[in-house]
């Protein structure tokens, strides 16, 4: 017999359906639209189910074209409905940057702030599936580096589904982006429907030695890692940030003060990251602070390759991290 008082656990994929088929429920105006999301419920089943229970007019099986799907979710939006469109891959938001960048984005501010746009763009990043290069990209800096855009990368299941209420309540454009690796996680999960702010971070485990700045499938790795340093008398925090635009910088600033140290990990291409940005703005707000340079671990300057050994050596993993916050802490100054 189960314990009723042990927590309901979901799969990362089961979050975001569960939390599509209660949104739907609450509020008619949500309707879903993508390449095979209606009749097949999604490439990877994250919308099953929502065409038989709703109907062919809220859960809508589109054209291949990226372009069309985005414009249809700005159209939708813009008349009063609240679109969830899905683009199959990360990579594919490259083909409708135009709708996405001059369109959605810049509506509202077009308008002077007389219309709102409550669009959720959802989509499957990152690699390890040996996908290759054109299906296993992580975009995010991109799609941060355009104001107007709210980014949403969940970690767990309970932030997938409590991160994607709240992107589908919100009254602008939301980026929401799946980790592909992640579908299968476990973790506990809340039945009745729940939101979880955007742009709050949280703070997955206290510590008091370095600071570790993650999100999405890096988060677990990082906390791996977080394990391994324990045992050699190394006290991590990993900070989830969860929403990339906007950022909590607050929370990380924070943490940075009480560690003196701090480590960025991300799966995306080191250079030009999300990680560049962190590390500027600690160095701004808390340079007194650090008793050593900002650490970044990022995927080497190269498309994803397909080969599982390469990809695999690609992807930042618990021992890179590691050794990563290792150097940061062993650094106990800045340079003259």
């Amino acid at each position: 017999m189960t314990d009723s008082t042990e927590p309901r656990e979901l799969t990362y994929l089961g979050a975001v359906n569960e939390a599509l088929h209660q949104i739907m429920a609450e509020d008619p105006d949500v309707f879903c639209a993508g390449e095979d999301v209606g009749a097949n419920g999604g490439v990877f089943g994250s919308f099953g189910g929502l065409q038989a229970k709703y109907g062919e007019l809220r859960s809508v099986d589109t054209p291949i074209s990226e372009q069309a799907i985005i414009g249809l979710g700005i159209g939708a939006a813009v008349s009063g409905l609240r679109p969830v469109v899905d683009l199959m891959f990360m990579d594919f938001i490259l083909v409708a940057m135009d709708q996405i960048a001059n369109q959605a984005a810049k509506l509202k501010y077009m308008f002077g702030g007389k219309t709102s746009l409550p669009l959720t763009i959802t989509t499957n990043g990152g690699a390890g599936l040996s996908a290759a290069a054109q299906h296993s990209q992580s975009l995010e800096a991109m799609l941060c580096h355009v104001p107007g855009l709210t980014v949403v990368m969940p970690s767990t299941p309970h932030d997938a589904k409590g991160l994607l209420v709240s992107s589908i309540r919100e009254d602008n454009p939301v980026i929401y982006v799946k980790h592909k690796r992640l579908f299968g996680d476990k973790g506990p999960c809340a039945e009745e429907l729940f939101s979880i702010p955007l742009g709050v971070a949280k703070i997955t485990r206290p510590g008091n030695d370095v600071t570790i700045v993650t999100y999405g499938r890096m988060v677990g790795e990082s906390m791996k890692a977080a394990k391994i340093l324990e045992s050699e008398g190394i006290d991590a925090e990993v900070i989830d940030l969860r929403t990339l635009q906007p950022m909590d910088v607050d929370t990380v600033i924070a943490s940075v003060k009480k560690t003196n140290h701090c480590v960025v990990v991300h799966e995306a291409v080191r250079f030009a990251g999300l990680g560049a940005e962190i590390s500027s703005q600690i160095q701004e707000a808390a340079f007194d602070y650090l008793d050593a340079p900002v650490g970044r671990i990022g995927a080497p300057f190269s498309p994803v390759p397909f080969s599982p050994a390469l990809e695999a050596h690609y992807v930042p993993d618990k021992k890179r991290i590691a050794e990563g916050v290792r150097a940061a802490v062993e650094r106990t100054s800045l340079p003259a």
